[in-house]
């Protein structure tokens, strides 16, 4: 649903996330927000459709970094369905995201690009995808995880010939130790692509070898990498340390323990954490085993592994990663919003989304009291509607 006939549409009474609960008034017109201010807009505008906001709360859209599947659609091997992806997550208050690629071979990487630009279907009103996360083939056999290890490569630069957030990839997570990958980063980087440092054995010294190329985060901090030890560091201890690296948390409580949680977001501030869900195909699916991308997944209502046990991503969806970066924590929802909203927007160059300002995309979430996902609008268009609000005038 869009505005349709109207020529604006406007949330009014909701109060802005972190504020001093004041109600306020939003303004969309096409897909920018053109008004934030007081509460009390003119319902006999007739030229607006009115959202009563009252006693909940609004804010920026949340974006997603890493997210492998959704609904049933792993997008590794079926790269297409990233629109499908797209449209399932405004349930859970997305409205951009970084579709990812699980070490794709080239010629998948090649779909997901043509994907991409060819832009969404007729009348599509899901979450904006940003271009994808390629997280691989780039990364270490001996922190491979659960991608395959036939699939693994070594960095090349003929591989991403061609890469640019204009061709539709805007992240590359790999292992920066591996030879070759010094060049491959400076690259990518000089192209505008955000690099990730992943999947990774580097030591200490390798891991600034690579943030000083240009690689500003770390894709799900601890996991898939060499431990934080007291003696050696490793890629996790140099991400921690370095003020201008972004770290990504899997919130789920188990890919990391919530006071190790705490421990980061204690030790590098609310500006420099991000929430990645690394959900896969299995978000939204009843628990059970599926078969997804060709492997058997055993998904409970808060993980997914394999038949050997190892992780294979997630079922976090966004909104709970938030509710739990809060919790963990041990801060208030506001802060772990800026996990979800304006830290991500500012890792890939985003000024026009992550905040409610005037000139911004109209990315916007409102959610009740208990942060349960209400309305989500997309670039202007509904992409979630709770339905049992009858809050539409």
């Amino acid at each position: 649903m869009t505005a349709g006939a109207y020529r604006a549409l406007v949330i009014d009474g909701a109060t802005l996330a972190g504020s001093a609960g004041v109600p306020v008034s939003i303004r969309i017109e096409g897909d920018g927000i053109v008004v934030v201010g007081p509460a009390a807009a003119d319902r006999a505008d007739g030229a607006a459709r009115h959202f009563d906001g009252a006693g909940l709360i609004v804010a920026p859209g949340f974006i997603e970094l890493q997210i492998n599947g959704a609904a049933g659609h792993d997008l590794t091997t079926e790269p297409e369905a990233v629109w499908c992806v797209g449209s399932a997550l405004g349930r859970y208050g997305v409205t951009a995201f970084v579709p990812t690629l699980v070490s794709p071979a080239w010629a998948i990487v090649d779909r997901a690009m043509a994907a991409f630009l060819a832009g969404p279907p007729p009348d599509y009103n899901g979450a904006t995808p940003l271009g994808w996360h390629v997280e691989g083939p780039f990364l270490s056999p001996k922190r491979a995880g659960a991608h395959d290890p036939a699939a693994l490569r070594p960095p090349a630069l003929s591989a991403v010939e061609g890469w640019s957030p204009a061709a539709g990839i805007r992240i590359v997570t790999l292992a920066p130790e591996l030879p070759g990958a010094i060049h491959v980063v400076r690259a990518l980087v000089a192209r505008g692509i955000t690099v990730s440092a992943g999947h990774s054995a580097a030591t200490y010294a390798e891991a600034r070898a690579g943030f000083d190329a240009g690689i500003r985060s770390v894709t799900h901090l601890f996991n898939a990498m060499g431990p934080l030890d007291h003696r050696e560091p490793g890629l996790a201890g140099a991400a921690i340390e370095d003020p201008a690296v972004i770290v990504g948390l899997i919130p789920d409580g188990i890919h990391v323990h919530p006071a190790v949680v705490s421990m980061v977001r204690a030790a590098v501030g609310a500006g420099r954490v991000a929430i990645v869900t690394d959900a896969i195909a299995a978000l939204g699916m009843p628990p059970g085993s599926h078969r997804l991308a060709d492997r058997e997944v055993d998904v409970d209502e808060t993980s997914a592994r394999l038949a050997d046990g190892v992780l294979a991503g997630s079922v976090l969806a966004m909104d709970q990663g938030i509710r739990n970066l809060a919790m963990f924590a041990g801060r208030e929802i506001a802060d772990a919003l800026l996990a979800a909203t304006a830290v991500p927007a500012s890792l890939l160059g985003e000024p026009g989304r992550g905040a409610l300002r005037v000139g911004n995309i109209a990315d916007v979430t409102l959610v009740s009291a208990d942060f349960e996902v209400v309305l989500t609008i997309a670039a202007g268009r509904v992409a979630y509607d709770d339905g049992g609000s009858g809050r539409w005038a």
